[in-house]
């Protein structure tokens, strides 16, 4: 059963917005009570929080799909609805969130960290919110804005000071078993360990992690064995050290053609070249292995590396080895640039920027984008014609009529607004004028009467009313 899982698509969705509320206030003796209808509640967030006892993304590979809860939709009497309670997932520190094209969209680093992976909906303004001094008594509300959706892969790299690489069953666990407290598996056949092991080594006074990343073998930059799976682990480490092992049953394997090969896949998956090296013989406590180890000293010596003969299961040498590794972390960690506190950057819009964009395309239909004529088309209830004209207003003040006259649109022209996969096309008339009083009853504008059956339904039926109730009157009886 897989118990560590370092890489998972995640289907995040948040909260809808609540519906507003449409509503009149009825009480006795008040014949006018005005519009009491409540705002919808915002819907919940998806929030990735790291979290340090969180080791593994297992849980997300059993259950890919997470929803926040919507918002509640808004009442009368001023009532307005309940927030969506927002969904925090933990995940392990040094998580990497990526689209799916590929793009880094965040990096947790450090307990607390947090990513908004999908933002929840705003809730609709019910129509005391919507009164104004020309429109006393909307017959109408906005609608919830509906929550995002997203796929998101996250990859976890492990967040240590040290990494041992080396080929399969160097040994790379034991050396980790008796520097720190970590007990990884331990076997003596190859691919035993297959998921990073992470220890924490005290030297003198310095404190460190050292990570046991599963065996590198030929080709493990292009995925052969488990090589993509696990060089991502060794990103994040600022000291690399090879295992190499000197008493190797292989007939075509030697501590130097070791190091050459594996830091070859290094180079090749890249980003690690200025990472400070250094080499462990291992297994000095065999006595083939102490001979070879001799041999093989002085040449890696000649080629720069810092060199420790030890041997893990007889403790030899495993003293130097660790304040050797201290020494190096403390320099990394002196050479880093010092933290500076968050700088909170306003970045206010430019005067002329009217917020959206008016494009017109190969057919002739003019595409109008941008955050706000987007959401509120969204929230816009189109079976209700004085929500219809209330958008068509706000449109209208935002400039996007003058905009498309600028850009060539005349009545008649198809109009979308928002991306094609999700748009609202409609053919435009211009406004001569906006607003109350071109309202009629409540839920109705004029503008709208024209070409719309369901209000050309209703003004029959009324209609038939009026001429029921004229014969009525008219009647004489005998």
């Amino acid at each position: 059963m897989t118990t560590f899982v370092d890489r998972v698509e995640l289907h995040v969705a948040a909260g809808n917005g609540g519906h507003g509320c449409a509503s009149v206030h009825r009480e006795k003796f008040k014949p006018l009570g005005g519009p009491d209808g409540g705002n919808g509640g915002r819907g919940g967030d998806v929030i990735l929080t790291v979290d340090q006892s969180i080791t593994t993304l297992l849980d997300y590979h059993h259950s890919p799909h997470r929803k926040a809860t919507n918002g509640k939709p808004g009442e009368g009497g001023n009532r307005s609805g309940k927030d969506g309670q927002d969904l925090v997932l933990p995940v392990p520190d040094g998580t990497v969130v990526v689209d799916k094209a590929g793009n880094v969209l965040a990096d947790l680093v450090g307990h607390g960290t947090s990513f908004v992976a999908a933002q929840g909906g705003r809730g609709g303004l019910g129509n005391a919110a919507l009164a104004s001094a020309r429109r006393k008594a909307p017959g109408f509300a906005l609608l919830g804005e509906p929550g995002d959706l997203h796929d998101v892969v996250l990859e976890l790299k492990t967040v240590a000071d040290v990494a041992l690489v080396g080929y399969p069953s160097a040994g790379k666990s034991s050396l980790i078993s008796v520097l720190s407290a970590a007990r990884p598996k331990i076997a003596d056949y190859p691919f035993t360990t297959l998921v990073p092991n992470l220890g924490v080594v005290t030297a003198g006074s310095t404190v460190y992690t050292i990570a046991d990343v599963p065996g590198l073998i030929p080709g493990a930059s292009q995925g052969k064995g488990l090589g993509l799976e696990f060089l991502r682990h060794v990103e994040r480490c600022s000291v690399l050290v090879h295992v190499l092992d000197t008493a190797t049953l292989e007939s075509d394997r030697d501590p130097a053609s070791d190091l050459d090969i594996i830091e070859e896949e290094l180079r090749q998956y890249g980003g690690l070249d200025k990472r400070p090296r250094m080499v462990v013989l291992n297994k000095t406590d065999v006595p083939d292995g102490k001979d070879l180890a001799e041999m093989v000293r002085p040449d890696l010596e000649a080629r720069g590396y810092r060199v420790f003969e030890v041997s893990a299961v007889a403790h030899l040498g495993l003293k130097e080895l660790s304040f050797a590794l201290a020494e190096l972390v403390a320099k990394s960690r002196a050479a880093k640039p010092k933290e500076e506190a968050t700088r909170i950057v306003i970045r206010p819009k430019a005067v002329d920027d009217a917020g959206f964009t008016v494009t017109r395309e190969a057919d002739g239909l003019f595409r109008v984008r941008g955050e706000k004529p987007e959401r509120w088309v969204r929230q816009t209830d189109f079976n209700n014609d004085e929500a219809v004209g209330y958008l068509a207003d706000r449109l209208n003040r935002l400039g996007v009529e003058e905009a498309l006259v600028k850009a060539g649109a005349r009545g008649g022209d198809g109009v979308a607004i928002g991306p094609e996969d999700n748009a609202v096309v409609f053919d435009w008339e211009p406004s001569l004028t906006a607003g109350a009083e071109m309202l009629g009853r409540r839920g109705e504008d004029h503008r709208l009467e024209g070409d719309r059956p369901a209000a050309q339904r209703r003004r029959d039926r009324q209609a038939e009313r009026d001429e029921a109730q004229q014969e009525f009157d008219d009647f004489e009886p005998f």
